[in-house]
């Protein structure tokens, strides 16, 4: 897992224990689930942390959880906010693939070296965590006193002020400020970024510059590059590199903080832990209008927000939950003070409801959740930090008043038991992914989504795949199987393939809207195979669990008329089988014919 830098000086400083050792350090912060993994040359020691609390990626959020842990703070705790000033402008020429942008300005900050030091990390670690290498959100912290922001209306700088970024504005009108987030084209304004004292247009950026290239593929496929503008030029590249005219450094006080990306919750709740941290650093949070044009790309169009958004959120927990979760007795009263000591707060539900009086029983607490925690997603989340401020070392293990003797699982047996009769009968076990392609699901196997027949299911599409070879849960096995066939070609034939596999479609009847199942799917690829072939491995393998088979002729787009049944199973409809189509054959560059089953794995118990 990736690790944090935390100096046990800065420690002492933002949680105010100066007297604490190093090694009491190191057993605190162990038990907030950071594990220390060894030192810098500078004594900085480098932790380990979870990828759910992203709000620890720095030394300001590490103390603050301290701070809660000492019980120095309770409860939760929301920055007061200035009422916005400057605006980020959003308008049509923004690329559609990067639509969303969200800011803050941050005035006042006790700024060192220290302090930028761990600002920079907290953006780094950011970046690649939540902002997945600034693909889906990218950071941009500029000095605001090198900003020259006319008015959203229109009204444009004075000549003094363009001239020299340090005059003052005096004409009251100006009071409101703004930016701009824009597209351009790649050989579109030049500026000077960072690390460079040259001015480069955005398609020298991402071929010449040094360290801005290793991002080129970010936007390399965009018509037009993203550009945020002030009233003197171009000052940032998102998600590229910054401009070196607002460049952040010790002595900068007042910061302009923005933040672009694919999805609007994301950028806004990396914005809300950096503006956390600049909050622990003496800063005073200015909210920024982010105005949307009417013609601007994304489903903000035309809408204006106010950012930060410090709003909270609530989850109901039961008390008999966190009592059987953690295994140990609390009461009421305990409860809401280990939920404070988390840096939450709890209210129990119901009118007149006291946590002293109640019966723990139907006791359930309304807890309220910061802006920052993004990570608290489920009531069970706030079982695991009420563990955690009461002391998961101080849990005692209890061995049950019952014996029981350990054994595989039903299903487990059953999938075991199927296959070692597929092997029996000359099939080659196979383990395929669960997830692929909508194409390889449907298309290559002439299937519609959503369609009755075996294996057309709607599916589950992944909200953000990985690659388009992993965008959906796939809906059968058949598939899988299949592609293994194609990729097997070099090989010689008979290849008689099975597997025995998870798949899922989308069901509204289900509790979780998913409907899961495990099926067997088979194939034999050899010059002779048929329809008979394969129905008389499948009689076998039904022989060997004492189950009826039918077969009655069926119609399946995958195979060929005439030469496809039904798999019935004690009376109960269960699969497909046949002979493939050709079609599906010259899909798979196949030169042989195939015959293929698949059924559901528990009409076999």
């Amino acid at each position: 897992m990736p690790t944090v830098e935390i100096h046990p000086d800065e420690l002492r400083e933002l949680t105010g224990k100066g007297e604490r050792s190093d090694d009491q350090f190191r057993e605190d912060l162990f038990g907030l689930g950071l594990e220390y993994e060894g030192e810098t040359d500078d004594g900085a020691f480098e932790l380990e942390f979870a990828p759910d609390r992203l709000d620890r990626l720095s030394v300001e959020g590490v103390a603050r959880s301290l701070r809660y842990q000492y019980g120095t703070d309770r409860g939760v705790y929301v920055p007061n906010t200035n009422d916005a000033e400057w605006t980020i402008h959003v308008d049509a020429d923004v690329p559609d693939q990067r639509p969303y942008v969200t800011g803050a300005v941050v005035r006042g900050l006790d700024m060192d070296e220290t302090a930028l030091e761990s600002l920079i990390q907290l953006q780094e670690k950011l970046h690649a965590t939540m902002g997945r290498q600034r693909a889906k959100g990218a950071i941009g912290i500029h000095d605001l006193t090198m900003l020259k922001g006319a008015p959203a209306g229109g009204q444009e700088a004075t000549e003094a002020e363009a001239a020299d970024p340090h005059v003052e504005t005096t004409d009251a009108s100006a009071a409101e400020k703004s930016v701009r987030y824009t597209g351009i084209g790649p050989r579109g304004d030049r500026f000077v970024p960072l690390d460079s004292d040259i001015e480069m247009r955005p398609i020298e950026v991402l071929k010449g510059h040094a360290i801005a290239h290793e991002y080129a593929d970010l936007v390399d496929d965009y018509d037009r590059m993203p550009a945020i503008y002030d009233d003197i030029g171009m000052f940032s590249f998102p998600p590229i590199i910054n401009g070196k005219r607002t460049e952040v450094t010790a002595d900068s006080r007042d910061l302009f903080v923005e933040m672009t990306g694919t999805d609007q919750w994301t950028i806004d709740h990396m914005l809300n832990i950096v503006c956390y941290a600049l909050d622990a650093r003496g800063g005073r949070v200015e909210e920024v209008t982010v105005e949307y044009a009417e013609d601007a790309a994304g489903e903000h169009a035309g809408r204006e927000l106010l950012r930060p958004d410090f709003s909270t959120k609530t989850k109901t927990v039961a008390h008999a939950d966190i009592e059987s979760m953690l295994g140990i007795d609390l009461g009421g009263e305990e409860v809401v003070d280990l939920v404070e000591r988390s840096g939450l707060d709890a209210e129990v539900e119901g009118e007149g409801t006291n946590a002293s009086t109640a019966a723990t029983d139907d006791l359930r607490y309304e807890v309220e959740i910061p802006p920052y925690r993004v990570d608290v997603l489920h009531p069970v989340d706030v079982v695991d930090d009420v563990g955690r401020a009461f002391g998961f070392n101080k849990l005692l293990p209890e061995y049950p008043d019952v014996s029981t003797v350990g054994g595989r699982h039903e299903r487990s047996r059953l999938e075991g038991a199927v296959r070692d009769a597929l092997v029996g009968l000359g099939f080659e076990d196979l383990l395929n992914f669960h997830l692929v392609g909508e194409d390889e699901n449907f298309d290559r196997l002439g299937v519609e989504p959503g369609s009755s027949v075996f294996g057309g299911g709607e599916p589950a599409v992944i909200g953000e795949p990985y690659s388009e070879d992993y965008e959906i849960v796939r809906t059968w096995a058949l598939p899988s199987v299949m592609l293994v066939l194609e990729n097997n070609t070099h090989r010689a034939y008979p290849q008689d393939l099975a597997e025995v596999g998870f798949s899922a479609y989308r069901d509204d009847d289900e509790p979780t809207k998913m409907a899961e199942r495990r099926t067997v799917a088979a194939v034999l690829a050899r010059s002779e195979a048929s329809y008979e072939d394969a129905r008389s491995r499948l009689q076998a393998l039904c022989r060997v669990f004492d189950v009826d088979l039918e077969t009655p002729e069926t119609s399946h787009p995958a195979f060929i008329d005439g030469r496809t049944a039904d798999v019935v199973v004690d009376g109960q409809t269960v699969g497909v089988i046949g002979e493939l189509h050709p079609e599906v054959l010259v899909e798979y560059d196949l030169e042989l014919p195939v015959a293929a089953f698949e059924l559901e794995l528990d009409a076999l118990r």
